[in-house]
């Protein structure tokens, strides 16, 4: 049975492991994703991070963290990094990491997330293409964003430092 929760204390290297492995062989993916929880964490902009437990074992991780719009706008978070253990891959993990991480994003007040990734994955969760914000050097089909109340605002979005190449 696989027990969803929020990160606690001693969870960071079982994270960083699962966040490694389940991106080892991603083509997209530098391999620097262990490395961006780790730096949001150390610079205090980890906001939610949840992980998806498994006989104490953890074998999921998803990481919500601030976002920047220009012109300014609030409480607007950025998904990612999501990751679960190969060997757990395509049983939902992830899909349930998500939605308790939007859930709780939407109940403490956020005003909204975005996402870069594959549409076909993020559709089901209610992200869209919004024309009106843009991510720069990013195909637009590819970001997305969910607003969880009123409507999507118009601006430029920037990631946390953290996610800069080291």
């Amino acid at each position: 049975m696989i027990a969803i929760r929020p990160e606690r204390t001693g969870d960071e290297q079982a994270i960083r492991d699962v966040t490694a492995a389940a991106f080892k062989d991603h083509p997209h993916s530098d391999q620097s994703e262990p490395f961006i929880i780790e730096r949001l964490r150390d610079q205090d902009a980890l906001t939610l991070s949840i992980v998806a437990e498994e006989d104490g074992s953890i074998v999921g991780h998803v990481a919500f963290s601030p976002v920047t719009l220009t012109p300014p706008v609030a409480g607007w978070f950025g998904l990612g990094p999501v990751a679960v253990s190969p060997d757990h891959q395509s049983k939902g993990i992830g899909s349930r990491l998500i939605r308790e991480g939007l859930a709780r994003l939407g109940s403490d007040g956020a005003a909204g997330c975005v996402v870069m990734g594959d549409p076909d994955y993020y559709q089901k969760f209610r992200f869209r293409h919004e024309s009106s914000l843009v991510f720069p050097g990013c195909a637009p089909q590819y970001f997305m964003a969910l607003a969880f109340s009123g409507a999507v605002p118009e601006g430029t979005v920037a990631y946390h430092p953290a996610f800069g190449v080291e």
